[in-house]
């Protein structure tokens, strides 16, 4: 059992003792360290707070208890119930509010459970931010309202207001969509991808939506990851049904993985990769991605003559970097799309508006759209942290081994070679080290990873 703490928020597996997993203490601890940051960051008494949560078996318990401890410190709560996390960065906004918290533990198995952390614009906190936050968490700085002083605790929904903000975007054509005949298959692991998607496609005009562990049960029918190991069951399901695309989401909605008609994956790196060839083929502009994602990226981007930018793997790193470069589109290489047009968050509903858009315009079949783009295959990999580790020292033992190499070390250690990459960096939601590698093919892929696993190994 596990209890990880970090700039963007505290995730853990639920249960046990407090310190050690994500126990009910540990939740009200560090909610009041948040709102205790928040109430000196907008320098008012009483603030506004957004709760949302995922569809988790724990999420209804622990909203509760955010609810609770945000009105015991004075603050006033606009709970907007089972909802996702784009939707949730938005109705911020919407509200005016002086931040949000997130219930989720985006692609985490069932058992885990995570506070996201937002500032007044529906944005993850910054690493300044974060950081005060935990230093708050650590010395228990906590102050409650006195009983005339309690904060109020309102109900909305806001999922219909997402499906609308996306549907007014200038380049989601909802009647190419609708005159494409569409069948989609939808596959949202039993959490609020369920309640929305399918609303959202809907709503696109697509009449053909066959829905698949859509309940929001919490009670995930498969590992909820949306990578092909995960995935064999919508596979499956677009055979039978001959579907023309296949959409998966994880937990939180943020990311967004397609299948193509013959049931083989079109890959999360090419969900960005995909969007973005529409957005700058409409809007010039440049793009932005972390590290860790396809080079394809890059390549689509100074095709239409913008220019890409790199950034740290993190949502709230991809945003800054973003802003500093005015980028048009740009996201993660997991399936994360951010579109500045409507936020800077990585939205799946996005994604799908965007995508098939492109799609119906293009006119081609998934597989014939893949074969337009550069192909590169990724190779994941990870390492299991263990007692005595020193990752530091692994990282910098790289750099000098690969020194003769193009050598990053913004975040971790990304090796560029001619014809491929290797980037490692220590989880900042799981107890292990992330090895990717990219190459023009899987063996290649794998051959440079297993080469820096094997150096990593000696090191140890």
């Amino acid at each position: 059992m596990t209890l990880i703490k970090s700039i963007s928020g505290i995730r853990g597996t639920v249960g046990g003792c407090p310190g050690d997993n994500l126990t009910p203490l540990d939740v009200v601890k560090f909610v009041s360290a948040y709102a205790t940051w928040l109430k000196k960051k907008v320098g008012k008494e009483k603030t506004r707070i957004v709760l949302g949560r995922d569809a988790r078996i724990s999420g209804d318990m622990y909203a509760k208890l955010v609810s609770a401890t945000l009105s015991g410190l004075g603050h006033d709560v606009i709970d907007i119930g089972l909802s996702t996390t784009p939707t949730t960065e938005i109705a911020v906004v919407a509200e005016r509010a002086d931040g949000g918290i997130i219930l989720t533990a985006s692609h985490n198995p069932k058992q885990w459970n995570a506070l996201k952390l937002l500032d007044n614009r529906g944005e993850f906190l910054s690493d300044k931010d974060g950081k005060q936050v935990l230093a708050i968490v650590e010395k228990e700085e906590f102050k409650y309202a006195e009983v005339d002083d309690l904060g109020d605790i309102v109900e909305k929904d806001y999922t219909q207001y997402h499906i609308n903000k996306v549907l007014n975007l200038k380049l989601v054509n909802e009647e190419a969509i609708a005159k494409a005949n569409l069948r989609v298959v939808v596959d949202a692991v039993n959490s609020v991808g369920g309640v929305v998607i399918p609303r959202l496609l809907k709503a696109l005009g697509v009449n053909s939506v066959i829905e698949l562990n859509c309940e929001p049960t919490g009670h995930f029918a498969h590992n909820p990851e949306p990578i092909p190991e995960n995935l064999t069951q919508i596979v499956e399901k677009m055979k039978e049904c001959q579907a023309n695309i296949g959409i998966v989401v994880d937990p939180d909605v943020d990311r967004l993985a397609l299948i193509s008609e013959n049931g083989e994956m079109f890959g999360e790196e090419y969900t960005l990769v995909a969007v973005a060839d529409y957005v700058l083929k409409h809007t010039p502009g440049n793009t932005v991605s972390n590290l860790s994602s396809s080079r394809a990226l890059k390549d689509v981007t100074e095709k239409y003559g913008q220019q890409y930018n790199a950034a740290a793997v993190g949502e709230v790193n991809v945003v800054a970097k973003m802003k500093e470069t005015n980028a048009v589109i740009g996201g993660e290489g997991n399936g994360g799309v951010i579109y500045p047009d409507i936020h800077y968050g990585r939205d799946a509903l996005v994604g799908v508006g965007l995508f098939l858009s492109h799609y119906v315009a293009e006119d081609k079949s998934m597989t014939e759209l893949k074969k337009t783009y550069p192909q590169y295959f990724i190779s994941k990999n990870k390492i299991t942290l263990t007692s005595g580790m020193d990752v530091d020292k692994i990282l910098e033992g790289l750099k000098m081994k690969y020194s003769n190499e193009e050598v990053t070390d913004i975040d971790g250690v990304k090796i560029d070679f001619a014809d491929g990459w290797v980037h490692l960096r220590k989880s900042n939601t799981e107890p292990i080290i992330r090895i990717y590698s990219e190459a023009r093919n899987e063996n290649a892929a794998n051959a440079l990873a297993n080469e820096v696993i094997l150096e990593v190994q000696g090191m140890v």
